[in-house]
This record gives C-alpha cells, structure tokens and sequence, in this order.
C-alpha cells in the first residue's frame, strides 16, 4: 500500500443521474486506510429527496421505493465527515464525479468539505497512464507496430481503419457485424432523449430541459416565459443537434415527435 501521513478514505457513490452538482447520492461506500494499514468500512444508503429516474435504478437497482424510508444526506453529514475527517482521497473516476459530488451534497448541507486542501488518487488516472488510450496505444496493441506519423493526419486516418479493422478480425466473435449496429453498441440512445446527449428529454409526454437549473421544465413554458433562456441554448457550447432543437422552437414553434 502507499505510504501515508494521514488516513485516506477510498470511496464511491451511486446517485440520481450524471450531473455532479445537480445529482444527489443514494448510496456511498467508504473504506477508511489508516498509515498502519488498518481499516474501517462504512455504507451509507440515503433517501436524495428527488425522483431516482427508471433508467438509473436500472443500473444500480436502488429505487425511489427502497430509500424512501431512509435517512437523507444533511441528516447524516456530520457522521460522514467525520469519517472522512483529516482524511486524504482516493476513487475510480472521483476527481470528475465522486469528490464534486461530494462536495455539493455537503456544501447543501451547510458544511465545507474542502477536497482542495486535501491530496487525491484517482486511480482512472493510473490506469491511463500505464495503459494509454491514444491511437499510438492502439497500433501497437493491435498492429503489433509503432505509429509512425503521429498526429499527422493522412498516417492518423490510415493508421485508425487498420486498428478498426485489426479489432474486428481480433474480436469478430462479441463485436457487431455492421455500423449501426456498432453505433447502437457505442452510444447507446435513450429513447427518452430528444438529443444524443440526453440534453432535452421527453418526460410524460413533454419536452424538458435534462440539465442545470431549469432541469425538469417543459420547454413550451420556457418558450412562453423565459424565451431568452432558450435563446442562450442556441447561442451556447452545446451540440448541434440540442441547438437545431430549440431553434426549430423558437423560430417556427415546431418540436420533434414525442416517442
């Protein structure tokens, strides 16, 4: 194990959806490592106060049913602090979703959770490091040769076929035979979602917003309310498909079909 000069607390987190500030967790799991190598474990499951969307207890199987009954996060965030108290971090993809989401739920509680003052181990990030995932990575992988050219583009685009069709022949047995089907495999599309991203999605019926502040309101009474929101979509660093959405709305009143 590493050397330490403080405990670290290595944990994760099941939540509400993808949106580190905006979701809330119903589940964190923590092991605390002491510098001696001994270690405490606790599991919290908690009630997020909002809807668990179908489509996320599909992937963890918690449900707005089975947390309704149990404590919520500011009831028990002075017991999780503590037990993440002069503690340092460590997650599998926790400095980009794990510790802000973290810090938002505390921060909503009332408490400084200061992440910043401690240090982090991501251990993605190790994993990435000692299996780099470039293109140069994948040549030698599956070509069995180094990328001469890199990061010229003719080399890059001739070198990316020969990896795809390296991985096809390698893994013909679980990988699809066709592009949409490949598609489907790799971005798989909600159908709830008007955009491929998930931006705007479908909710009993009516087209709402799925991010930030507005997340939950129906587009049509933005249009009549706040219409300079939705221009600040079409002006924004969204897709191209979420802003052809909301201008198709806003110039000719018009929105895809619903599913």
């Amino acid at each position: 194990m590493l050397s330490m000069k403080r405990p670290l607390v290595v944990f994760d987190l099941e939540t509400t959806g993808i949106l580190p500030r905006k979701d809330r967790i119903v589940e964190l799991a923590a092991i605390r490592v002491m510098p001696d190598g001994s270690e405490t474990s606790k599991c919290w499951l908690l009630n997020p106060e909002i809807h668990i969307p179908e489509e996320t207890s599909a992937i963890h199987g918690i449900t707005d049913e089975i947390v309704k009954d149990c404590p919520t996060f500011k009831e028990k965030a002075a017991e999780i602090f503590d037990f993440f108290r002069d503690a340092d971090l460590a997650g599998f993809n926790s400095d980009h979703f794990d510790i802000p989401c973290l810090e938002a739920e505390f921060e909503r509680a009332g408490m400084s959770f200061a992440a910043s003052s401690r240090k982090h181990v991501d251990v993605q990030k190790i994993y990435h490091k000692m299996f780099p995932r470039n293109l140069s990575a994948a040549v030698r992988e599956y070509l069995g040769r180094d990328h001469k050219g890199a990061h010229g583009a003719e080399a890059d685009t001739r070198a990316t076929l020969e990896v795809l069709k390296a991985q096809l022949e390698r893994h013909g047995e679980v990988l699809p035979k066709s592009v949409d089907e490949m598609d489907a495999l790799l971005n798989p599309r909600d159908p709830m979602n008007a955009d491929r991203n998930g931006m705007l999605r479908w909710r009993d019926g009516e087209l709402t917003i799925n991010f930030g502040k507005k997340k939950g309101e129906r587009v049509k009474d933005l249009l009549l309310n706040e219409p300079n929101y939705l221009r600040w979509i079409v002006r924004g660093d969204f897709d191209a498909e979420t802003r052809m959405i909301i201008k198709d709305l806003l110039e000719h009143g018009r929105l895809p079909p619903a599913p």
